[in-house]
């Protein structure tokens, strides 16, 4: 059997803003890592356990359950550990789950258990796929009713008490046809058109002209590891 690792993202807490992406991925794996705060891997106040037990129910299938440790520290020891628990579930069962709350780009755990796993197992690494989910901020949007957005208006993420300097990822959308790149600057670019559709293109860097009308652009963050 292929190995295959699906990091999934779960949304803000209500199982029914799981993709389907992410319930095929259920269905297809042998196991599903859960993180957990918990010294003793109790789950008693886990939303991720909740929401992935919710969907099993809802799917009616049984998975088996791998926790992981989780103490939120943020310190690379860590994520070392968390790493090692997925990588000795790979070995295991082959076809697995990682769950993170939220959305996986969004100050999420899950790229820096990725940049471990390509370090220590390249194929994994390369039969891996991240699911994407709804963000808090997007739920929490439609809960008031109101835009995150509009016209021209520009939308800001950012922690409240940063622990150090900030880096800045950008989100370049709504672009002209027939738009120069030129004026976006230089940096870590990755350009989308037509993203999740049949004739989807996605290029490692910038383009230099706009010729589809759904272009989107990251300008990522510069950081020492990925």
């Amino acid at each position: 059997m292929n190995s295959k690792l699906y990091m999934v993202s779960l949304g803000p807490g209500d199982v029914e803003l799981l993709t389907l992406k992410a319930l095929n991925a259920f269905k297809d794996c042998e196991a599903i890592c859960v993180p957990t705060k918990s010294e003793n891997n109790s789950f008693d106040k886990s939303i991720s356990y909740k929401i992935v037990s919710e969907a099993l129910e809802l799917l009616n299938i049984q998975k088996t359950i791998v926790p992981v440790y989780s103490p939120m520290h943020f310190i690379e020891k860590d994520w070392d550990n968390e790493a090692k628990i997925i990588l000795d579930s790979l070995d295991k069962y082959k076809k697995v789950c990682f769950v993170t709350l939220g959305d996986a780009g969004v100050y999420s755990s899950i790229y820096y258990l990725l940049h471990r796993i390509k370090e220590a197992n390249e194929e994994y690494y390369l039969n891996s796929e991240v699911i994407a989910g709804v963000t808090s901020f997007s739920a929490a949007s439609a809960k008031a009713k109101k835009a995150l957005c509009l016209g021209d208006e520009q939308l800001i993420i950012k922690p409240i008490n940063p622990r150090k300097n900030v880096k800045t990822t950008e989100i370049l959308m709504r672009p002209k046809i027939g738009m120069d790149t030129k004026e976006l600057g230089e940096g870590d670019f990755y350009t989308f058109e037509n993203l999740y559709l049949s004739n989807e293109i996605i290029t490692p860097s910038k383009i230099d002209k706009v010729t589809r009308y759904m272009t989107l652009f990251l300008k990522f963050a510069q950081r020492d590891q990925g």
